[in-house]
């Protein structure tokens, strides 16, 4: 069974950082594209960055430059640094798992999820 399993969410002002992880429980962590997700209220889950299995990276407008991901095929870990937060960035945040190692913005095209972490933006 495969898991992945995100943390480092919490609540912080605008302006503030946060760093989440995403540590996956798969065999071959390093094939894979990592996808970092979120949902609004209200809103469908839109795409925010991704990562390549050679570490190639994309990101959505929205949070280029205050964004990036990274990973550490060591320990089977996704990493997404969010500086200067504003509160439009208030979501669920999903991390993703896609087999091919190419990595995608359609939700559809990852196999494995995980449980989300909340990011709370204040203003």
């Amino acid at each position: 069974q495969v898991t992945l399993v995100e943390s480092g969410g919490g609540l912080t002002q605008a302006g503030g950082s946060l760093s989440l992880s995403c540590a996956a429980a798969l065999r071959t962590f390093s094939s894979y594209a990592m996808g970092w997700f979120r949902q609004a209220p209200g809103k469908e889950r839109e795409f925010v960055a991704a990562i390549s299995w050679r570490g190639s990276t994309s990101y959505v407008d929205s949070v280029k430059g205050r964004f990036t991901i990274s990973r550490d095929n060591a320990k089977n870990t996704a990493y997404l640094q969010i500086n200067n937060l504003k509160p439009e960035d208030t979501a669920i945040y999903y991390c993703a798992a896609r087999m091919s190692g190419i990595p995608s913005t359609l939700p559809s095209q990852y196999s494995y999820w995980g449980q989300g972490t909340q990011v709370t933006v204040s203003s």
